[in-house]
């Protein structure tokens, strides 16, 4: 039998001897084992900070997954035979959580998996036994991930959606610093928790996921306008607008609209959005501003400079008010963390020419939308429309 599932002698009051009370997974460590997901050592340790290999996580699933597997016997890899986790990776085979064409070389399973390996198995399980969950694969491919891998160096669209699904059903979180850690290896700590987080979202419909709402209407509509706000296109969609160009009214440069992302920051002290880490803490909160039925908008454009000189006046005086039209996001912080560039405070003429190679400069800026007052529209050069007002 593998070491890591040999049951192992529990320390009085702590449960495990390397596991403090304190420990920031030591629940989710006792749960796992309390359920017979995870085992200890014989010397009564878990061993929170060691990795968990392929074969250990797929035998980890085998067990938290539900329901009956129709096991196909030739449905292996040859590098597994007389391997202690055979039966079990079959079986993680058989319920949609192990693609085998991903592993063309074996499945060498004493490899420490990766959190995007994670990601993808799970995420892959939901989809086999929910058609819903399927379907949320799809809908995510082109979504914006509130994560900086997604900013640089990018996350293709082959591995996006199980990202986006495994972060909008809470199976797995950022780290503090903003990234996913893709390549990162998941340890058994990690893990525990991560098994609760499955067993959790496996019980649950898609729809039930707020965040993956969200990403899923990013996915197809560039906005989360109708998942978290009391705002609407109504009869009309930002997919008529999105990519087209627009002319400025002075003539000095065009733009393109992206995607259009409103954060709920009416109370600073409940903010549900899965995006606001991207734009928002507690350091952007203004009395005067965030209040009931106040939200912010942070809408990505690129900036095509036509004129000599373009400077910050040409794209205010330019675009109006508008769906395009916005100011400077002041958390530099979050955008220098995560990546992302916004419009400067100072030395406008420097920052569009520097960034300026031919292609334009793509950037986020805010704005704010308020029930009292919402109404925003666009007409892009070839008299594309979209609007924004309120539901009622």
């Amino acid at each position: 039998m593998n070491a890591h599932f040999i049951v192992g002698v529990k320390a009085a009051g702590t449960g495990f001897k390397d596991v403090k009370p304190d420990h920031w997974a030591g629940k989710a460590i006792e749960a796992a084992v309390g359920k017979g997901y995870f085992k200890g050592y014989a010397d009564g340790t878990f061993r929170p900070n060691a990795t968990v290999t392929r074969a250990e996580f797929a035998a980890l699933l085998a067990r938290v997954a539900e329901g009956e597997a129709d096991v196909n016997p030739a449905a292996s890899f040859a590098d597994l035979a007389g391997h202690w986790s055979e039966a079990e990776v079959k079986r993680a085979i058989a319920l949609g959580f192990v693609q085998p064409s991903d592993y063309p070389d074996g499945f060498k399973p004493n490899t420490p998996i990766t959190r995007y390996e994670i990601a993808k198995w799970m995420a892959s399980g939901l989809a086999e036994a929910d058609p819903d969950y399927r379907q949320a694969l799809e809908d995510t491919k082109t979504t914006v991930i509130p994560v900086k891998e997604y900013f640089n160096p990018g996350i293709p669209e082959s591995k996006s959606s199980y990202i986006a699904v495994a972060l909008g059903t809470k199976l797995l979180s950022g780290y503090p610093d903003g990234s996913f850690g893709m390549d990162l290896k998941a340890t058994r700590a990690e893990t525990a928790a991560i098994l609760l987080n499955y067993e959790n979202a496996s019980l649950k419909q898609a729809d039930q996921f707020l965040g993956l709402r969200e990403l899923r209407q990013v996915g197809t509509e560039r906005t989360n306008l109708e998942t978290i706000s009391p705002f609407t296109t109504g009869n009309t969609s930002f997919n008529n607008v999105v990519d087209k160009t627009y002319t400025f009214k002075n003539n000095a440069g065009t733009l393109k609209l992206h995607h259009y992302i409103v954060v709920d920051t009416e109370d600073f002290k409940d903010i549900s959005s899965i995006y606001a880490p991207l734009f928002v803490d507690e350091t952007d909160y203004v009395e005067r501003i965030d209040k009931a039925g106040t939200y912010r908008a942070y809408i990505q454009i690129t900036i095509f400079p036509k004129t000599e000189g373009f400077d910050l006046g040409h794209y205010m005086n330019g675009v109006s008010a508008g769906i395009v039209g916005g100011s400077r996001i002041n958390n530099t912080t979050l955008a220098n963390n995560y990546g992302y560039l916004t419009l400067p405070n100072t030395n406008a003429k420097e920052f569009f020419k520097r960034n300026n190679r031919g292609q334009g400069i793509t950037i986020w800026v805010k704005r704010y939308l308020d029930t009292a007052t919402a109404n925003a529209q666009i007409t892009t050069d070839d008299s594309s429309f979209a609007s924004i007002k309120n539901k009622q």
